[in-house]
Formats: structure tokens, sequence, C-alpha cells
């Protein structure tokens, strides 16, 4: 009881330790994914004999799966937005990353599991237009599609407010840190909405929320893969190693992706009378995604509700937006490589 209490104790005051610590835990707990995996992938290969070079093969392509799958638009925008919305509450959120990408791979590891314990059922799931799909796929567009709404308009509201301070500190008017937080009727009208969504751990539900569409090529080509591979006779160790190698994967990038955006936004916010451009810049670049996807989200998830016809959510609907999120990194990258080098300009002159 009295180590139950101090581990407790010691959950609870986790936002007190440094950050340096904070990150060194959320590293160490991708690592510990990855050892995981690797652990379940030799104790597999001990006791097969023939199947090693296949269930190598299996487990590096689950983990690429993993890494691409990071990078999808709607994984970007959901970070990167709660990221902003975190920064601006004056948190050091180095484990959004990590808490979406564990929540949404989590879906698909218990998945994963499923299908190894010959479960008819994520078959259902997995075959398009059956009842199973259709639910699952219209909680997970219906949830994302909401919280990227409400995120991006919150972050928007900050865009509008960073935008006109950055337009008063061109005339020479002082800048007011509070001038980047986002106030007004949208602020007001989203608290509530956003009340839960306190601590980057929060997250995890949303990440878990965001995985149950069973809609991504790359979710539905892994569970094929964990099936055909069940089929061949592969060891169901080195199975469970196909699902964790996933969520390993995607949680080094999504975590990595979330610490940069931290550190983006914190250095925008800590110099908010310099880098008060930078800070509108990216905030609206987050703020415009995110809104973004929600329309192609939700067009899709009213075209799929209500069996509609038209065009307009029918091409909402068919858009891909899996390699785009790639083009969001690059943009965001090059804004904050740009900002560096404009800074180290000026102190040079």
């Amino acid at each position: 009881m009295t180590a139950l209490t101090t581990i407790t104790a010691l959950y609870r005051e986790r936002e007190t330790l440094p950050l340096r610590t904070r990150i060194l835990f959320t590293f160490g707990a991708v690592a510990a994914l990855h050892a995981a995996a690797v652990v379940l992938l030799l104790s597999g290969n001990a006791g097969a004999a023939g199947t090693e070079a296949l269930t190598w093969g299996l487990v590096l392509t689950a983990y690429l799966a993993g890494v691409k799958h990071s990078y999808d638009w709607d994984h970007l925008a959901a970070i990167d937005n709660s990221t902003r919305k975190f920064v601006a509450q004056r948190q050091d959120p180095v484990s959004v990353g990590f808490a979406f990408s564990l929540g949404h791979s989590s879906v698909v590891a218990l998945a994963g599991v499923l299908v190894i314990a010959g479960a008819a059922l994520v078959g259902e799931f997995m075959a398009d237009g059956s009842t199973g799909n259709l639910v699952l796929g219209l909680v997970g567009s219906g949830v994302s599609g909401l919280f990227l709404l409400a995120m991006g308009l919150f972050n928007g509201s900050a865009f509008a407010r960073s935008a006109k301070a950055y337009r008063r500190a061109r005339r020479g008017a002082a800048v007011d840190p509070r001038d980047l937080e986002p106030q007004g009727l949208v602020a007001r009208l989203l608290a509530r909405p956003l009340s839960r969504v306190r601590r980057p751990r929060n997250i995890y539900v949303i990440g878990f929320l965001f995985g149950l569409g069973f809609d991504t090529a790359t979710t539905i080509g892994l569970l094929m893969m964990t099936t055909a591979a069940s089929l061949a006779g592969v060891p169901a160790f080195t199975l469970l190693a196909l699902p964790l190698a996933f969520a390993a994967a995607m949680t080094l990038c999504d975590s990595l992706n979330g610490v940069a955006m931290m550190r983006m936004y914190r250095s925008a916010l800590d110099d908010p009378q310099r880098k008060l451009g930078f800070n509108a810049l990216v905030t609206g670049i987050s703020a415009v995604s995110a809104l973004f996807i929600a329309v192609v989200t939700l067009g899709g998830f009213v075209h799929a509700a209500f069996a509609l016809e038209d065009p307009v959510t029918a091409w909402l609907g068919s858009i891909d937006l899996g390699d785009a999120g790639l083009l969001l990194v690059a943009l965001l990258l090059a804004v904050w490589g740009a900002s560096a080098l404009r800074e180290q300009g000026v102190r040079k002159g």
C-alpha cells in the first residue's frame, strides 16, 4: 500500500519535475516499447525454424508503417494544435505527442491481439461497408473532426490576437504577452468543450477515439498482414511484436513532433516582442490546417452517416490526407528555420 501511495504521489507531481527529466521519462517510455517489441520478436524466433527472415521482414514493415502513419495530417494537426493550447496556458507539454500516439496505437494493438486470438469480429470491422466498420468509422471521424474544429477555432482566436498585436508592434507599441493568448467570444465558447483537456495525458483519450475508425490504409494493412502471418504459422510472440513495433515507431515520431512544436511555441512566447510575427505565422498555419482537416473529416462523416449523394461531401470523403502531413512538417520546419536564421542575423547585426 505504501508503494502504491508513493507511485500515485509521483504521478500527480510529475509536472513539477524539471523539463529535461520529463523529456527523459517520455522517451524512456518510447524506448521501453521498442525493447518490448524486440524481446517479443526474439522470443518468438527462438522456438521457430525457417521463419526468421519472414518475421524480421514483417516486423520491419510494421515499424515503417508506424513511421508513415505518424505523419498523417490529422495526427500532426491534433498534436500541434493541442501543444499550442497548452503552451499558451504556460505549460510545458512534453508528452502530447506520446499520449496521442499511445492512445491511437492502443486501438491497433488491441485489434492485433484479437486477430492473433482468432477473433472474427476484427475481420468485420476491417470489411468495407460492414456495420461494424461504418459505426466505428463514424465514431472516429466524428470525434476527430469535432476536436480539430474546436482546436482550430481556439488557435484561430490566438492567431487573430497575435496578428493584431504584431501590427501594433510594427507601429512601435509595447507587446503584452497576454496578447498572444486566445480570448474573446470564441475562447469563451470553447472553454467548456475543451475544459477536460487540461493536461497532455488527456490527449490519450482523443488519440484512442481517433484510432477507432479503422479507416486508414496503414491500419488495415497492418491487421491484414498480422492475419496472413498468423495463417502462415508465425509464432504468437512474433505476431504480438507487429502491433507493438507499429506503436513504438508511431510514438517515437509523434513524441519528437510534440517536443519540437513545444520548443517552437515556447521560443515565440518567451520573447514576444522579437518573435511576434513568427508566433502569429506558426499559429495561423496550425489553425488553418486543423480547420481544413476538420472540414474534410466532418464532410466525410456527414456523407457516410446520412448516405448523401451530393458531389461536395462525396469529394470531401474521398480526400486522402496521408502523405500531405509531410508537407505540413516541411512548412513548419521552414518557418522555424527562417526565424532562427533571422534571429541569428539580428544578433550579429
